[in-house]
């Protein structure tokens, strides 16, 4: 039988100053919103988590640069489907795994933060791949929630997989390689080493790119969040 078609999308619950004056991250908007509308538009139910049932948006991500105008009147649009399920996100606690056949986990810098620790968020995703049959999927940071999502045999889901994730060139042109140091949190391209995955850089740090390993579909920054989901939904079709 195949999983159910209903989607759960894992968004960051920390935040700390990132950016040079001070401004935090957080859930970067657009690597929610937009696998949230592809999600919809194929048919899915949709919900989102965080591990705390908390979030804070991250800064560079408001930026009319990053959020571009239509983007931005949902998010603003406390009515609209995606801003009210963000502002009642629900918790580990209150998700029943077997009820969803695709995880999605969303992205900021913040992911480095808690990803690595959020144990209700790596069970979820670990059952619904494991006993499930179902899709992992992470875009961007996303990655960082990997290395604690084990299988039967105790190591990371893309133990002996091909993914991509944000790029350490990428942390060094932003000038934050530093701060995730201070973190005490890997890089994405290190977490994926340390799990026995083989990391797939994009052409670009910034450019659009995706990467499907059988049940695991992994994009690279902000610019793949819409096509690393349409790639998860593809993935999902085809269980």
């Amino acid at each position: 039988m195949a999983p159910p078609r209903r989607a759960l999308i894992a968004v960051t619950s920390a935040h700390a100053p990132l950016y040079p004056k001070g401004q935090e991250t957080g859930v970067f908007i657009t690597e929610a919103l937009h696998p949230f509308n592809v999600f919809r538009a194929a048919n899915f139910e949709v919900d989102l988590v965080s591990e705390t049932g908390t979030y804070q948006a991250d800064w560079l991500s408001q930026q009319a640069e990053w959020l571009p105008e239509e983007d931005r009147k949902v998010w603003e649009d406390h009515s609209s489907e995606f801003r009210a399920k963000m502002d009642n996100l629900m918790k580990p606690s209150d998700v029943q795994w077997d009820r969803y056949g695709l995880f999605f986990a969303s992205a900021g810098h913040a992911s480095l933060i808690d990803y690595p620790d959020a144990k209700g968020l790596q069970k979820i995703a670990a059952k619904l791949y494991e006993d499930g049959g179902g899709i992992v999927s992470a875009v961007c940071h996303g990655g960082a929630i990997f290395p604690g999502i084990l299988n039967a045999q105790g190591k990371s889901i893309i133990s002996g997989k091909k993914v991509t994730g944000f790029t350490t060139k990428g942390e060094e042109e932003e000038g934050v390689l530093d701060t995730i140091k201070s973190w005490n949190r890997p890089t994405i391209e290190a977490a994926a080493k340390d799990s026995g995955a083989t990391y797939i850089a994009p052409p670009g740090p910034w450019d659009a790119f995706a990467y499907t390993d059988g049940r695991i579909v992994t994009g690279a920054n902000p610019a793949s969040a819409e096509i690393t989901a349409k790639d998860a939904v593809k993935a999902f079709d085809k269980l």
